[in-house]
């Protein structure tokens, strides 16, 4: 057991991973050079057994030409010469004639093929040599036997299996000090993220993980981590949004509720006064339980939870039902309420929810964006490159540039909307709605009047964005 943070190194992934190239690499390596050692021996006994069958045509010549006494001058001046070579000319039963190694004591047999066998040189008794001969039979019983010594190739082979082992020896300690450099790199890494972690947990939400810039796995893995805490951030700011919106926006109506229940008991004479306080009462119930519900749809799209009951529909099919539902309300507050969509608009989300984000605006639209001698409100959903965009346009007095942005948040009314019944949670929920059909709500300039448009990716579009993601 290694003590420390060398211990740790040596327990890291990488760490592994290198070892585990480390011992396939040394393997290829090894059978390799094992192949070309075993090839090159294969060329060399080529060579020798070219060198050796081009000797027994040579000396069959000679014998052939002048007999036993000219084979026997042949032998003699090739035994002087110096080289490889070797040579032994010897009768039926072994008696030696001329050549520079003596009988051995297992020959081999005739035949076209090479044996590797060892043998004593002449006045070297005792001192074995490897070979590869040949016995060639001359007419008359004679035995002629041809070789070559191979103790070179030995000395070549084991100079291949020397270099073997130092080329491992070597590749092993490179590799392992590559595969401790590389584990310490990275436990560097791993560390600094641990303790960035370790201080998130401890409480610190604004804690990132490091970025190096490599665009490496780990790179990757801290950008999405860091976006999940961007995401849970945003969360634990809206809840604590909520929270504040609550204590503040909700009291107000609690207190009027508590107020006209404590005014009813107090003053009320007969029947008919208690019946109105108790209407006054469940009128503000039913206010704050709408609250309540848009509160909890806003929460339950933002965290993801209606994400199971995603469907493919149509768009232009949501926009024509509301603008159908909503025509009469229209037509009674002497609104023109103008639609316009377009076919094949195929999105992929919660067809309800689409619907109750585009109830909110045009009933904003209307309450809010109904002005001059002709009123009018546009409501349309196109196609515009891979998304759908579901535009609410109306001609009031809109909203300033410096509170587009504000407005989106809970309970947010900007003055002017203050006197008209409300809870500033429209606009909240359709941002919701659009971030769960991963779509985002823009308001802009209508010059004159406002123009709030819910952008939202096909079904198409969202598939090859989540099988690029995949």
């Amino acid at each position: 057991m290694f003590p420390g943070k060398l211990g740790k190194l040596f327990r890291t992934t990488a760490f592994k991973l290198s070892l585990a190239y480390l011992i396939l690499f040394s393997i290829g390596a090894g059978l390799v050079l094992t192949r070309v050692g075993a090839r090159v021996k294969e060329v060399l006994d080529e060579q020798i057994e070219q060198t050796v069958d081009a000797e027994i045509r040579a000396l069959s010549e000679q014998y052939a030409q002048g007999g036993l006494h000219q084979l026997t001058n042949a032998l003699e001046r090739r035994v002087r010469a110096p080289g490889g070579s070797l040579y032994l000319l010897s009768t039926h039963s072994g008696d030696f004639i001329v050549g520079n190694i003596e009988q051995p004591t297992t020959g081999p047999v005739g035949g076209d093929k090479l044996t590797e066998m060892p043998y004593q040189r002449r006045g070297e008794p005792g001192v074995l040599h490897p070979a590869l001969m040949r016995l060639f039979l001359i007419p008359g019983g004679f035995r002629l036997l041809i070789g070559h010594d191979i103790e070179d190739h030995e000395v070549l082979r084991d100079i291949l299996r020397r270099a073997l082992g130092v080329s491992l020896f070597w590749l092993a300690l490179v590799g392992a000090l590559g595969g401790l450099f590389v584990a310490h790199r990275m436990l560097e890494r791993v560390d600094v993220m641990s303790a960035s972690a370790r201080r998130i947990m401890a409480g610190d939400l604004h804690e990132r993980l490091a970025v190096s810039g490599a665009g490496d796995e780990l790179d990757r893995l801290a950008e999405n981590f860091n976006a999940m805490l961007e995401r849970i951030s945003e969360l634990m700011q809206g809840l604590r949004e909520v929270s504040d919106n609550i204590a503040h926006d909700l009291k107000t109506p609690l207190t009027r509720l508590r107020n006209r229940a404590e005014a009813a008991l107090r003053g009320a004479s007969g029947n008919g006064e208690h019946r109105e306080a108790l209407t006054a009462v469940i009128e503000e119930s039913d206010s704050l339980i709408r609250v309540f519900n848009a509160l909890l749809m806003i929460a339950r799209a933002e965290a993801g939870y209606c994400s199971d009951n995603l469907a493919i529909y149509e768009a232009g099919a949501v926009v024509s039902d509301i603008a159908e539902m909503y025509e009469p309300v229209a037509e009674e507050q002497g609104v023109e309420l103008r639609v316009s969509t377009e076919s094949d608009l195929a999105v992929t989300g919660s067809r309800e929810l689409l619907g109750q984000a585009l109830v909110n605006l045009v009933d904003n639209a209307l309450k809010y964006g109904v002005s001059g001698e002709t009123p009018r409100i546009d409501v349309s959903a196109k196609r515009a490159g891979d998304r759908v965009e579901i535009t609410v346009a109306d001609h009031g007095p809109g909203i300033s540039p410096a509170d587009r942005e504000r407005v989106v948040g809970r309970f947010v009314r900007l003055e002017n909307s203050r006197s008209r019944p409300g809870s500033g949670l429209g606009l909240s929920m359709a941002a919701a709605v659009a971030r769960l059909h991963h779509g985002a709500l823009r308001i802009e300039d209508n010059a004159p009047g406002l123009r709030v448009v819910l952008s939202l990716p096909t079904t198409r579009a969202l598939a090859t964005v989540s099988r690029e993601r995949a």
